[in-house]
């Protein structure tokens, strides 16, 4: 039997392309294995957001350079972002790759296996645009959880970001179809989905009929046996009043909104093309937080733009004090070619743009710890997810934070009730008080 290995990097459409990819390589006979060193097919899907995971992904494509020399036979195939944006690189800087095939090309894969074979030549195909998701096609790597794409694609062009360039414009799966795959889903056994998207809130625009991402979301939460419904990521701009009605409206919607900010700075907000202003930014809070109890708020940061100063930083600082995210995803400034802020001025130094993120990063991390400490001798429902570390196991409570407990293997997948014993900024420990073996009866 052929075997595959592959490796992901990025986000979690990145991640749901990598189980389309499994999906198609096992329809022709292929089994999955966990070590690249036992396969006949390697595929690095890659992400091209930050200059951090291209240089990881060229450290990678070296360290297999051992694996071709000793196995000529050996298939090598780089797809996702990275290999949309860099193809005629990666080709140039490692001629022992196979395969290069973009973001529009998944469905290809098999086909360019074969044609590699007979050719005996490299083969690079990445097509521009397309849309080539067939909804159900694709092998959810967990048998209790899934991801769903509602869309491919963004038209905000954010200045730094390189996705709508890699990815192409947004185009909208069709309602019918969406809920479609959810109630298969449902039917073998998942209990949460994540809904995902680009900007999952515009969701719907590009239809003739319009039809919003608050419509779907009402849709989906019908379906009882998807006990959570979660969704990544949203825009402030597009973020409307009905969405956190939905929200709020239905307990199979998780208590959880991924809410970019950027920048706290309006200044830095327009240089990066966002559409919404902090003042704007901190009304949907305040709208969110008065209609969903206990909402867990979580954002992305970046620090460093070209044009910003200390007092847009805080600006930043300040949104961070007012909010208090239960987490932030950080990062300093990574320039991406191609991107508009590419060409932009930037005259602060790495030097200070580090002392800001490690600012940022101490006040952060304080809070958090603050908002998990509140979660301290109370109990939760929890699904229990897998193995974490030192032994112990790990799920999610409904608002997304990360628990860990002792428990046996044979939970995974099921819901148990949790009373939190510690909290550290990232994670909280807690103790199984219940098993709750029927998934349909919500605790």
């Amino acid at each position: 039997m052929k075997k595959y290995f592959i490796e992901t990097f990025g986000c979690q459409m990145n991640e749901f392309d990598s189980e389309r990819i499994s999906w198609l390589l096992e329809k022709e006979n292929y089994l999955s294995v966990q070590k690249p060193e036992e396969a006949d097919v390697i595929i690095i899907n890659t992400c091209a957001v930050r200059e951090k995971a291209k240089n990881k992904l060229y450290g990678h494509i070296g360290n297999l350079r051992t694996l071709k020399t000793s196995n000529p036979d050996l298939m090598i195939c780089i797809g996702g972002c990275s290999a949309q944006n860099l193809k005629e690189k990666i080709l140039k800087d490692f001629p022992y790759v196979d395969i290069i095939f973009g973001t529009h090309n998944i469905s290809q894969l098999p086909e360019l296996i074969l044609k590699r074979k007979s050719i005996k030549k490299s083969i690079c195909e990445v097509k521009e645009n397309g849309f080539d998701y067939v909804p159900g096609n694709f092998k959810n790597t967990f048998p209790f959880k899934a991801y769903v794409p509602v869309s491919h694609g963004c038209n905000n062009f954010c200045t730094y970001c390189i996705v709508p360039y890699v990815r192409g414009r947004e185009i909208s799966i069709k309602p019918a179809e969406i809920i479609e795959d959810i109630k298969r889903l449902a039917d073998n056994g998942v209990v949460e989905i994540m809904l995902l998207g680009q900007n999952v809130n515009s969701y719907g625009k590009d239809f003739e009929k319009p039809y919003s991402f608050s419509e779907l979301l009402a849709e989906v939460a019908k379906i009882k046996e998807i006990r959570r419904i979660r969704f990544m990521t949203s825009h402030p701009k597009d973020l409307s009043q009905n969405l956190i009605d939905v929200i709020a409206q239905n307990f199979n919607i998780m208590n959880h909104i991924h809410l970019p900010l950027q920048s706290g700075s309006n200044k830095i907000l327009k240089l990066m093309n966002r559409n919404y202003t902090k003042e704007k930014y901190l009304e949907i809070i305040d709208n969110i937080k008065s209609k969903i109890s206990d909402c867990s708020i979580t954002t992305d940061i970046i620090t460093g733009f070209p044009g910003e100063e200390r007092n847009d930083f805080e600006h930043t600082l300040d949104v961070v004090n007012k909010v208090r995210f239960n987490r932030a995803f950080t990062f300093i400034y990574s320039k991406r070619d191609g991107t508009a802020a590419c060409n932009m001025e930037d005259n602060i130094s790495i030097k200070e743009k580090k002392e800001w993120f490690k600012e940022l990063l101490v006040i952060q991390n304080k809070i958090s710890l603050e908002e998990n400490m509140k979660l301290v001798d109370r109990n939760y429902e929890v699904l229990v997810e897998g193995e974490g570390s030192k032994g112990l196991l790990e799920g999610r409570l409904e608002n997304n934070c990360v628990v860990n407990f002792e428990g046996n293997k044979n939970l995974i997948g099921k819901f148990v009730n949790i009373n939190i014993a510690s909290a550290k900024s990232f994670y909280l420990k807690g103790k199984i008080i219940k098993i709750n073996d029927d998934k349909k009866n919500h605790l």
